[in-house]
């Protein structure tokens, strides 16, 4: 073998080696029952064609590749957000490391959760067991001061009550009855990570504003000039969490950020590790039933959350994800408006700073195609973006997208001449998508990690935007709403435009008439 001690290949080359092409060659031919290579050939083309398109789109019993993620998955990511806060998933353990791992390869962080490690005799008998003695272990090995309750596949088939187990729990000394455990059920065989996040975050707030499930009296609501804000179930939560921070402080407003996991997912290596960081504390989670309104950056992931803000009185702004000038110019002029408090001359300047860069890059954006995958809310503010740039973006696409959102995405492309040739899809997964590169072939694409594999399989260069991003690096880190978010989204499209024109035209003598140092 050519691996050994004194010379270590990594994979990229030792699977090159002789001795492994003839390993994969004989497995090949041994075990994976392959079909001749003509007739790989003959179907792989034909899969590119409108009439494998039509039968593709009128496929209704099975899902490839979908877009979206389990709700589990969004109500870990709304319970780390919180001051010390443990989330508790009711279910199997590998579901529990799916969640960690998931959220770890994508912010390269550590994430905190644990589960109540149900196995078949749970699944036969119901899983009370199991949460008494997981909710003892967490309380007292990890020292939350909050353990936030999810379920999974396996809990919500059988029917587990997570509101009687808790009390359970508490009546036979698990945890104290005084103690902070919100809960929400999650059924991942329904909805997506949006979804979960959105049913979490009403959880937390339902326990702490209305009496914590029975157990003392609901809040009375003493109302005061201050302003919720919701990021939503956000991949880029520690750059656009902190941008907005930023902008409310330059706006002189008092406010409140719930569910905020801009510190938890950018701890510091110092030598100290920190289970828990940050997160909005458990006495301004309370008080927020006293803001004068609500925002949320992402409609979608708060479906439930804002009517029941809205039931206790505040008013509600719903926003889909702010990225460039007018989405900004809508969510900064809310502000003013709800506050009453003036825009300041230094979100004017750059206002006018990203309207500059646009007009010095334009034209090379006007006119190019663009096909975008990912969570409704991200595909709508992109696609705005894209306009407002003078591109197309012609193909739209959100497995965890409603027809209502359908409807919104519409009315934005009937809106400007850029939406003319326009479609977007509601519902549809990833291999929808490619037949719709291969049928309609756009400039480029805008989505996940997992969107790769439609670059390498399409040859449409993939812009890499959403959750999850394993295969790049801090991402996260650099904000994509707000004036300056614009402008970072605005760098990331035109280095990837230049990149491929410059990848066009190296071929001395050939193609480098075009190999430009300027552009």
């Amino acid at each position: 073998m050519s691996q050994n001690a004194e010379k270590v290949l990594d994979h990229f080359n030792l699977f090159r080696e002789p001795e492994y092409q003839e390993m994969f060659k004989n497995k090949k031919e041994q075990f994976e029952n392959s079909v001749p290579p003509d007739k790989l050939v003959q179907v792989r083309e034909w899969t590119k064609t409108w009439d494998y398109r039509e039968k593709n789109f009128a496929r209704e019993a099975l899902t490839v590749n979908p877009a979206k993620a389990c709700q589990p998955l969004g109500a870990v990511f709304a319970a780390v957000g919180f001051e010390s806060t443990l989330p508790f998933v009711h279910g199997s353990q590998g579901c529990v490391a799916y969640y960690r791992s998931h959220l770890s390869r994508h912010f390269k962080e550590p994430t905190s959760c644990v589960s109540s490690s149900m196995t078949e005799d749970a699944a036969v008998f119901g899983g009370l067991n199991n949460m008494v003695d997981g909710l003892a272990n967490a309380y007292t090995m990890y020292k939350p001061k909050m353990i936030a309750v999810s379920t999974t596949c396996m809990a919500e088939v059988i029917g587990d009550d997570l509101n009687a187990f808790i009390k359970t729990s508490k009546e036979k000394g698990s945890i104290p009855e005084e103690y902070d455990v919100p809960f929400a059920h999650t059924p991942a065989f329904v909805g997506s990570h949006i979804t979960g996040y959105d049913n979490a975050l009403k959880g937390v707030l339902a326990h702490f504003w209305d009496g914590k499930a029975g157990t003392v009296p609901a809040l009375v609501r003493e109302p005061n000039e201050k302003i919720n804000f919701i990021g939503g179930f956000d991949g880029y939560t520690v750059g656009n969490t902190r941008e907005v921070k930023r902008i409310l402080d330059l706006m002189n407003l008092e406010y409140t950020i719930l569910a905020d996991t801009s510190d938890v997912f950018d701890t510091p290596s110092d030598g100290k590790f920190r289970m828990y960081d940050g997160g909005t504390t458990l006495e301004d989670t309370a008080a927020a039933l006293n803001a004068k309104a609500t925002f949320s950056m992402q409609e979608y992931c708060t479906e439930k959350t804002l009517p029941f803000i809205a039931e206790h009185g505040q008013e509600v702004v719903a926003l889909n994800c702010p990225i460039g000038v007018s989405g900004t110019d809508k969510f900064i002029m809310e502000l003013s408006r709800v506050s009453g408090k003036a825009i300041p001359d230094e979100l004017k300047k750059e206002r006018g700073r990203l309207v500059d860069a646009i007009a010095d890059s334009t034209a090379h954006i006007h006119g190019k195609k663009f096909a975008i995958y990912g969570d409704p809310d991200q595909c709508l503010g992109l696609a705005a973006f894209l306009m407002e740039l003078g591109g197309e973006p012609t193909h739209v696409l959100a497995t965890n997208g409603s027809k209502h959102w359908a409807e919104k995405v519409q009315a934005l492309f009937d809106s400007s001449p850029f939406g003319k040739d326009c479609h977007v899809y509601a519902g549809k997964d990833l291999w929808h998508m490619r037949s719709l590169l291969f049928t309609e072939p756009v400039d480029f694409l805008f989505g996940n990690t997992y969107g790769k594999y439609l670059e390498r399989d399409t040859g449409t260069p993939l812009i890499r935007y959403g959750f999850p991003i394993f295969d790049r690096h801090h991402h996260h880190r650099y904000p994509i709403w707000g004036y300056q978010g614009g402008l970072n989204m605005l760098v990331r499209i035109l280095d990837k435009i230049f990149d491929e024109i410059d990848n066009n035209s190296n071929v001395p003598s050939q193609s480098d008439y075009s190999f430009d140092i300027i552009r």
